[in-house]
């Protein structure tokens, strides 16, 4: 999540409550699609696409406006995938701010230590593991434009949202690189975070990348960084191979995943759900109509929990 353990998840204070609330407009589910999708599914906002067929299976408030946290982190890997020659060997120095900025925010981390040098894949694995804010603000100052840091965080943030548009996601904003929102204004739907999530796997380093239950990454000064990744269904629902975990405040527990069973990948996304890997399971068991046994992968207590 973007703050750690149990703390309040970011300062955002009554008001983004409200402009959250204002968001969640709320588009009733038809009887017929609830009658034909799985049962007791609490998420707030809930899909499944059929990857290869491109084709919805079952929805829950579809084009619902709502926060997603750290899912965030799915656009922010893509504009870095998406850059044309993006070189993932590129070596990035890792800058006090980094550090400084998830000290102040409490957010999730990647742990990196000023002056560690790191590649750009370095960093996705640092972004879409531990879900590190840090991470993310590395790559949002390497490759927005600028000659300040701020400007190349504005520049970054603005290439998520060009990048949106250029995807058909109609409903989604960004004003963060990592999913810690100051105003509010850092949303989608379930619709629109599946249709991300589907153009994301489509990209090898993407997949390889999120698939990864742990990593060790060396810096170039040998230092070894350790990271797990947040998403319990790895390793615990056979076929699983991502996606991003997420938690806010604002945004509650959220959860992007894809499974692959046979021929067929299925793409999921729950928003606001504190059920999201039970509520998983329902549906996954229902779009491959099976009932699976689940033992649920449990994360060191080192490990940060998002």
């Amino acid at each position: 999540m973007e703050r750690r353990g149990g703390r309040a998840a970011y300062r955002w204070g009554a008001t983004v409550v409200a402009s959250t609330a204002a968001l969640a407009v709320l588009v009733p589910t038809s009887s017929a699609q609830a009658a034909s999708g799985p049962s007791g599914i609490t998420a707030r906002g809930a899909y499944l696409l059929d990857s290869g067929a491109n084709k919805q299976l079952w929805a829950k408030d579809a084009d619902t406006k709502r926060q997603m946290a750290s899912t965030t982190k799915i656009m922010t890997a893509v504009v870095v995938l998406d850059t044309k020659k993006v070189n993932l060997n590129k070596q990035v120095t890792i800058k006090k701010e980094y550090r400084d900025y998830v000290a102040k925010e409490g957010a999730s981390t990647a742990d990196l230590k000023v002056g560690d040098k790191v590649t750009v894949r370095q960093l996705l694995y640092g972004l879409m593991l531990p879900s590190g804010c840090d991470a993310a603000y590395a790559l949002a100052d390497t490759f927005g434009s600028g000659s300040t840091m701020a400007a190349r965080k504005k520049s970054f943030i603005t290439k998520m949202n060009d990048r949106a548009k250029a995807l058909g996601l109609k409903n989604t904003k960004y004003d963060s690189f990592d999913g810690i929102s100051a105003k509010g204004s850092n949303y989608t739907t379930p619709r629109d975070m599946a249709k991300l999530a589907r153009h994301a796997i489509g990209n090898s380093a993407f997949k390889t990348v999120v698939k990864a239950q742990s990593t060790k990454q060396k810096a170039t000064n040998g230092r070894t960084y350790t990271w797990y990744n947040t998403n319990k269904l790895l390793g615990s629902y056979q076929g699983t191979f991502g996606i991003k975990t997420g938690t806010g405040t604002a945004a509650g527990p959220c959860l992007v995943f894809a499974t692959t069973k046979g021929k067929r990948t299925v793409v999921g996304v729950i928003l606001n759900d504190g059920n999201r890997y039970a509520d998983a399971k329902k549906m996954l068991d229902w779009s491959f109509k099976t009932k699976t046994k689940v033992a649920w992968r449990a994360l060191p207590s080192s490990a940060q929990q998002d």
